[in-house]
């Protein structure tokens, strides 16, 4: 059982009802009953006790509350001392007062619903009492005294743990009903208490050797005496409170009309004085308004003609961008569904990645192939792949430590720079025969030229290139378009324009992992082509570097193999070689691609599970193109952008590289948003805003368009 318990607040409502009942009982006239019940109580306020002693009330009603204890701190019992009828039950309560009976008066108690756990002895001087209801509490017996109750009529000790029954009940005549559990009663027994309140009496008085008398004879005095009782308070008490009513009610009356009056006269010279300040402020608003009036017509007749011209020119400015919105939903939409078709492809083609690696690198090298090695051809491209890397990086290198240095140390820049780039000239005026030499004895840089020879030959990875490059136009001009928007106020389009973005930047980001997990795979290649070589094989790398320099492209050995030129080349301008194989197997020729449906080139590559629904669109989009040029006559449609063909990705997730239209050029839409000097050459991910220059993106933390945190910064170079 805990030590403290919390006081709960009462409520709003029963803190009303509490006030009204309490108000309504100090009210001329007011019945003897004060009832405030249902007002959430955890103890009687005091001053339910002062207006029970002042008015004398006859009946107290205090049930479903939350009261642990009748009395509050500073009461005392007697001043309830008028009571008659007294109504305590579903409470708290766990104890009655010691003092109980100083209530002479009382004739109904209530206590049903507690948690009592004894009655103290006073309860016997309660020699009105005619009806004590103890139901529902944790009484464990009846105090002897409980045989002093003369007056006792009903009595309730149900639903208690009550065994015993004092034998002093039987002094108690006129009782007419008890109600107990007889079931578990040991005293009397069971079988006397189930045959009812005579049955029970008449036991006890056996007991005690007295005789039993009926209720009946014993009712009749103690109703007499009650009426009696009532008749002396009649003409002692009530005259003179009536009279002190009477009086009181006189005086209330007669301050409340002086009180009406005085109010009267007070409200008719307010309302002079309002009916006067009235007509003043309305006559000196009519002549504010007249002039107002005057001044806002000559105000809207040129607003209006400015107005017009503005909105004239505006909705041709956002009729504009909303046509460019149009194509780049459209297109961005497209994307994403050739996305999702083209991600069943990833499993066959990466199966026929790996097929064509473990064909071309690991079988073994034959002398034929060494003897016929061109040693100084080959020497001589390597050293031209080697010297163009080199350069390449020197260019990326210096250019990049310009644009670092220009602010701060443009002197030091400057010598700098020139030693670098006389490095890259002494590179580039090297004997020729030399590099070759070198390269012909170094094992180390034949590998590294087949290396560079193999990410530039590698066909997935130019793919993931191409579409990289793609994918940064588009974000550029999604931010030019998206600056000239908000030069335009156009919020309308905002959301559109966020989705696409978002869309890129998701689809950047991936081709990103993509492109650094081929060439993960291409290192491993590498290496495990270096373990497999023999140890004693001379010029190994030459004779690798040969091979791939040699190889034959696909469309070729397509052709080569009897699929029609025309089909070779038109796949090839849609950038869909890798389909020749499938088409080529199912001996499928240009005519008949052209007449097959969508649901015909499903039945045909039945077995090719990754085969997707992109390549028919492709094809249909291509035919319309051609016959336009051709000037042929083709059914009008509503013209829908057409998508930018792409080879299919490496993996499932690789997405389809979108196209964005070309948006309004105006000033400073390719500026950095910061300096405003430079062109924009930094992509911020995850956001996807091309719209700062390489020296203020370093100084960012945050997008300066939309300022999202950048979690990775895409270095643009431009061709």
């Amino acid at each position: 059982m805990p030590l403290f318990f919390k006081k709960k607040k009462p409520s709003d409502d029963s803190k009303k009802r509490l006030e009204y009942q309490l108000c309504r009982s100090k009210e001329a006239g007011a019945d003897d009953i004060l009832d405030i019940s249902s007002c959430e109580l955890s103890e009687v306020p005091s001053s339910a006790f002062s207006i029970c002693k002042v008015l004398q009330k006859k009946v107290f009603i205090l049930h479903t509350n939350e009261l642990r204890s009748v009395l509050p701190k500073g009461c005392d019992i007697s001043t309830l001392a008028t009571l008659k009828v007294l109504d305590l039950h579903e409470n708290n309560l766990t104890s009655l007062p010691e003092d109980m009976g100083k209530l002479v008066s009382l004739q109904i108690l209530n206590v049903e619903k507690n948690h009592l756990k004894a009655l103290p002895e006073s309860i016997g001087f309660l020699r009105l009492l005619q009806t004590l209801n103890l139901k529902s509490n944790r009484l464990t017996e009846l105090p002897a005294s409980v045989g002093s109750l003369s007056s006792l009529r009903t009595l309730d000790i149900s639903d208690n743990n009550i065994t015993q029954l004092p034998k002093t009940l039987a002094y108690i005549r006129t009782l007419e009903s008890f109600t107990l559990d007889a079931v578990k009663m040991s005293y009397p027994p069971d079988s006397v208490c189930t045959e009812g309140t005579e049955s029970i009496q008449r036991f006890l008085c056996d007991e005690l050797g007295e005789e039993y008398c009926p209720p009946s004879q014993y009712l009749l005095p103690v109703l007499e005496s009650d009426c009696g009782k009532q008749n002396s308070d009649c003409l002692d008490g009530l005259e003179e409170a009536w009279l002190n009513k009477f009086s009181d009610y006189e005086k209330r009356k007669e301050q409340k009309q002086q009180e009406k009056l005085a109010f009267e006269r007070h409200l008719e010279q307010k309302q002079k004085e309002h009916t006067q300040l009235l007509l003043m402020n309305t006559s000196h608003k009519e002549n504010i308004l007249n002039s107002v009036r005057q001044e806002q017509e000559r105000l809207e007749q040129g607003v209006s003609q400015q107005q017009r011209a503005q909105e004239a020119e505006r909705l041709l400015i956002l009729e504009k961008v909303r046509q460019a919105e149009d194509d780049t939903t459209s297109r961005i939409d497209t994307m994403l569904m050739n996305n999702t078709r083209q991600k069943k492809s990833a499993e066959f083609l990466q199966a026929l990645e790996e097929d064509r690696i473990r064909m071309e690198h690991l079988t073994a090298i034959t002398q034929e192939e060494a003897n016929s090695l061109r040693k100084r051809e080959v020497a001589a491209a390597m050293q031209k792949m080697l010297s163009d890397s080199c350069a390449m990086s020197l260019l990326q290198k210096a250019s990049d430590s310009r644009r670092q240095c220009l602010v701060s140390e443009t002197y030091r820049s400057m010598e700098n720079l020139d030693r670098k780039f006389d490095q890259m000239l002494s590179l580039q005026v090297l004997d020729k025969s030399k590099a070759i030499a070198q390269i012909l004895q170094e094992e180390e840089m034949q590998k590294a030229a087949f290396q560079a020879l193999q990410l530039q030959k590698d066909s997935v990875h130019g793919l993931i290139r191409t579409q990289i490059k793609l994918i940064e136009g588009e974000l550029m001009q999604l931010t030019k378009l998206e600056i000239k928007r908000r030069s335009l106020d156009a919020e309308n389009l905002q959301e559109v324009l966020v989705d696409q973005r978002t869309a890129l930047s998701d689809l950047l980001q991936q081709l990103l992992k993509q492109r650094d997990q081929r060439e993960q795979e291409l290192r491993q290649v590498l290496a495990e082509m270096e373990l497999k070589s023999e140890s004693n094989q001379q010029n190994y790398w030459m004779i690798q570097y040969q091979r791939l320099l040699d190889a034959k492209p696909l469309s070729l050995r397509m052709q080569e193999a009897g699929v029609e030129r025309e089909l070779v080349n038109l796949l090839c301008k849609l950038s869909a070689q890798h389909y020749l194989p499938i088409l080529a197997h199912n001996r499928v020729t240009t005519e008949a691609l052209r007449h097959m449906s969508a649901s015909d080139l499903k039945k045909v590559c039945l077995k090719m599970h990754h085969f997707s629904d992109n390549i028919y669109l492709d094809i249909n989009l291509c035919h319309i193109t051609q016959h336009n040029e051709e000037g042929e006559v083709v059914p009008t449609a509503p013209t829908a952008p057409t998508p930018s063909p792409l080879s299919p990705p490496l993996t499932p997730g690789t997405p389809v590289t979108p196209s964005a239209p070309s948006p309004v050029e105006g000033p400073g839409s390719s500026e950095c948003v910061v300096c405003m000097e430079t062109g924009s050459q930094v992509i911020f991910l995850p956001c996807g805003h091309v719209c700062c220059c390489q020296v203020c993106s370093d100084a960012l933390q945050n997008c300066p368009l939309c300022r999202s945190t950048i979690s990775q910064r895409v270095r643009l170079f431009h061709s």
